[in-house]
């Protein structure tokens, strides 16, 4: 990780505008930008670690904790909490023990609350990884995050 990271550093030192990209890189290699890996990219592009602390939280797409394997995004547009999204992502949290914004201790889910998947038809609709499942009951998120939990150990 270490080379790799000095080796992406490298590679965006002299062109303009490249923290962003550097950043999306850096995340992709290591899963997420811990602070000694933000350390080392302002030290590296010269910058302070305040200006490229500001860049990873400004933009949303970036992490600065670790993220499960699994990702689950809760629709609470419209459409999703007239038909019962609150309640979905209430068993949500129940089920896997965690919060929104939060990782399991297994490291294999991530719960997170977004504005709109864009599938209203569905709706409550939730999306892991890039699946996509609509008309969610609470009754059936038990036997959904098993089929996951089995994709992670196969």
């Amino acid at each position: 990780m270490q080379s790799d990271v000095e080796n992406l550093i490298q590679k965006y030192r002299e062109i303009p505008g490249g923290l962003v990209p550097l950043l999306q890189e850096t995340q992709e290699e290591v899963g997420y930008l811990p602070r000694e890996v933000l350390e080392k990219i302002a030290s590296g592009l010269n910058l302070s670690l305040a200006k490229v602390v500001g860049v990873a939280t400004f933009y949303h797409q970036f992490y600065l904790q670790p993220r499960g394997k699994n990702i689950i995004r809760v629709c609470m547009g419209t459409a999703c909490h007239v038909r019962g999204a609150s309640d979905i992502l209430a068993a949500f949290e129940k089920e896997l023990n965690i919060e929104v914004g939060e990782t399991t201790l297994d490291q294999n889910f991530t719960l997170e609350e977004v504005a709109c998947i864009g599938a209203c038809s569905l709706a409550p609709v939730i999306s892991i990884n890039d699946n996509t499942h609509g008309k969610l009951v609470a009754g059936k998120i038990p036997e959904l995050l098993g089929k996951y939990e089995k994709a992670v150990l196969h």
